[in-house]
């Protein structure tokens, strides 16, 4: 009897060491951005899916997100918003494989990563 005591004590304590770590490392703040060798014409793809998706306001002329003034920056930051929304899941961040989920935060200025 006592055998299966702490056979059972043991296997609790795993699990809840086990479960432990893999909560801890979910907890890995990401983000995603474009990756660098991506083309203009997937930039736009990128762009036009996740705006139809998420609200882009911050990439509008005047808004914290829009300068710079270019492709791999609105890409970025209109992937990231996606990303962020859809409980960021590397599946999320595929964009046909010209997205990259970073731990560094990519905030620049006012503009601010989610």
């Amino acid at each position: 009897m006592a055998k299966a005591t702490h056979l059972s004590l043991f296997l609790s304590l795993f699990y809840f060491i086990s479960v432990g770590n893999l909560i801890s490392a979910n907890e890995q703040k990401t983000w995603c951005v474009a990756k660098p060798s991506s083309d203009q014409g997937t930039l736009t793809a990128n762009i036009n899916y996740a705006c139809s998706q998420v609200d882009c306001r911050v990439l509008q002329k005047g808004c914290s997100c829009f300068v710079p003034d270019n492709l791999i920056n609105h890409a970025s930051v209109a992937m990231n918003i996606y990303y962020q929304s859809r409980g960021r899941n590397h599946w999320n961040c595929y964009f046909g494989n010209s997205g990259l989920v970073v731990l560094t935060d990519p905030s620049y200025g006012s503009c601010i990563y989610q």
